[in-house]
């Protein structure tokens, strides 16, 4: 499937972005974040809400390395919601506006868009993240929750991803296959391959055989693939060897 367009990718973003402090202001700025152990709802709100901005001063500067993230001391939780989407809009403007690759981790400069498409990811996962939290509800339309999964995959599978995260190693195989098989009609399935090279990932057709497939809606799969849920969640369905999955995602959170 082909990466969604700038503006979808855009409207994204200026979606989720806000919704995320909107919904983490519902809460106790303490509380601790049930999926990610080590932040408070504070701390989930000051990494996005810095993100944002930082990278589009990046972009805007041509800066040859990420730009620090600059986080107002001790924000009120009601201007969160304007602050996350105020960044959502500076980030989406300085894409727009790039004109030329600008840098990235991985040795070659990109398209502006994969900022745009990395930090919608990041946002739609941390918002997922802040819902959980306080007990609201969150929503990804199939369309961007599938470029989530396929983006994720494809990090994984990155040269640049396995030399930053060692463990990434211990995902080299002897041919070991899985199937992320998304409910969705109009969504094609992700096989992965356990190489002695790395895993390698490709777009494949919905009924292809696999060691484990795990089924479930293209949102339910791409909060799986971040260790959102567990394989347990009554949202997906685990057919074949439960092992290789768990030790597939106990490697590869993303998001």
């Amino acid at each position: 499937m082909d990466i969604p367009p700038r503006d979808r990718l855009a409207a994204g973003l200026r979606l989720h972005a806000p919704a995320l402090g909107r919904k983490a202001a519902g809460g106790d700025p303490g509380m601790t974040v049930p999926t990610c152990p080590d932040w408070t709802l504070r701390q989930l709100v000051e990494h996005i809400g810095g993100a944002l901005p930082a990278m589009a001063r990046t972009i805007e500067t041509r800066a040859r390395e990420p730009l620090p993230k600059v986080v107002p001391d001790g924000m009120n939780p009601h201007l969160w919601e304007e602050w996350l989407g105020g960044g959502a809009d500076r980030l989406v403007a300085a894409v727009e506006a790039a004109g030329e690759p600008v840098w990235s981790p991985f040795g070659d400069d990109v398209p502006a868009e994969f900022w745009l498409r990395r930090l919608l990811h990041d946002t739609t996962v941390h918002h997922a993240d802040a819902a959980i939290t306080v007990g609201a509800e969150w929503a990804l339309d199939a369309d961007l929750a599938a470029d989530g999964i396929a983006e994720g995959l494809a990090l994984v599978a990155s040269p640049f991803v396995a030399q930053v995260k060692p463990e990434i190693a211990r995902l080299r195989g002897d041919g070991e296959t899985l199937l992320w098989r998304p409910a969705e009609a109009d969504l094609p399935a992700w096989l992965v391959t356990r190489t002695a090279g790395g895993p390698r990932v490709a777009e494949t057709a919905r009924g292809t055989d696999a060691q484990v497939a795990v089924r479930g809606g293209a949102a339910d799969l791409f909060l799986l693939l971040s260790r959102r849920i567990t394989a347990d969640d009554p949202r997906v369905k685990v057919v074949g060897d439960r092992g290789l999955l768990d030790h597939w995602t106990s490697l590869t959170a993303f998001g």
